[in-house]
């Protein structure tokens, strides 16, 4: 067989590819960088005429300002208060403390809103100045639920317990409506403002407070409480003049969950056709089923007869 002689072939024409020179532009790199340049720092725009007028108009407040803490016109003259029922307005001025001479400018509500909330019967206070001259004071004092008389004095309790306020005589129309319980205990003479009632004396006279002539079947005008150290607590009709007896209550042995059992007692007792309210002098309910009455008058025992 013929060899053929290896012939070297030439690439074609169209395989062959030639690269133009291409020119690079200003500061790029061979490797195709890009040069970094320093940043151009422009110069500051000076005081222009609008930071003038705003510097200008800080200088003039701040001025006019001073001229306010320093000028008479805006010395506090008047305390205006308003929401007070329970609270005299001597003693919330007292606990204000505002120096005389004092500039509106210079005070702080929220201090004298701190201090108005140190006083037991204000639950809240809102503190503002009406210028030129008024420091405003709008107060909001804690809701009264009771009246708690001890001797001659007559507190204000508070949803839990707190006796927060003494009734003078610019609260004395608002306590009106309040029930009143008469504490005789000996150990309540140490009551006042600030004492806490114990949270079972608290519940039995809001229960008992509660209480209307018809819930316990009476045709009076009204039943008064007390408590005392002998009897516990004691239900008295106006104006018939009998006295029920509750008794004394405990956290767990005589809880205040008989009282409705023993309004029920004392209803059907006081509506019984044989008892006349007016004939019963004293009624001891021990619990929701057991009651003792005695009659106002006694019946005289009938002669014995002869033979």
């Amino acid at each position: 067989m013929a060899r053929s002689n290896p012939v070297a072939r030439k690439p074609a024409a169209s395989a062959v590819r030639r690269h133009k020179p291409v020119a690079l532009r200003p500061g790029a790199r061979p490797g195709g960088g890009i040069r970094r340049t320093k940043p151009v720092r422009r110069a500051s725009a000076g005081l222009t005429p609008v930071r003038a007028g705003a510097a200008l108009a800080l200088l003039v407040a701040a001025g006019g300002l001073y001229g306010a803490m320093s000028s008479d016109v805006f010395t506090a003259r008047a305390t205006i208060v308003e929401g007070n029922t329970w609270t005299p307005q001597d003693a919330i001025l007292a606990a204000l403390a505002v120096p005389d001479g004092a500039n509106v400018f210079t005070m702080r509500t929220s201090d004298l809103e701190a201090r108005l909330e140190q006083i037991p019967a204000v639950a809240g206070a809102t503190v503002s100045i009406a210028l030129p001259d008024q420091v405003r004071v709008q107060v909001a004092e804690r809701q009264a639920l009771l009246a708690w008389k001890v001797g001659q004095h007559l507190f204000l309790v508070a949803a839990d317990g707190t006796l927060f306020g003494a009734v003078g005589d610019q609260g004395s129309d608002a306590a009106a409506s309040l029930p009143v319980v008469n504490d005789r205990r000996i150990a309540s003479a140490e009551l006042g403002v600030g004492s806490k009632l114990d949270p079972v004396t608290l519940d039995a006279a809001l229960r008992l407070g509660s209480l209307t002539p018809a819930d316990v079947g009476s045709t009076g005008d009204a039943v008064h409480i007390r408590v005392d150290d002998e009897n516990g607590f004691v239900l008295r009709g106006d104006p018939a003049g009998w006295n029920a007896v509750f008794g004394f209550y405990t956290p767990t042995l005589r809880t205040t969950d008989l009282i409705p059992g023993q309004v029920r007692l004392l209803r059907s007792l006081l509506l019984d056709p044989a008892h006349e309210e007016g004939n019963v002098l004293r009624v001891i309910l021990a619990d929701e089923r057991s009651g003792t009455w005695i009659p106002r008058t006694t019946p005289e025992p009938s002669a014995s007869a002869k033979p």
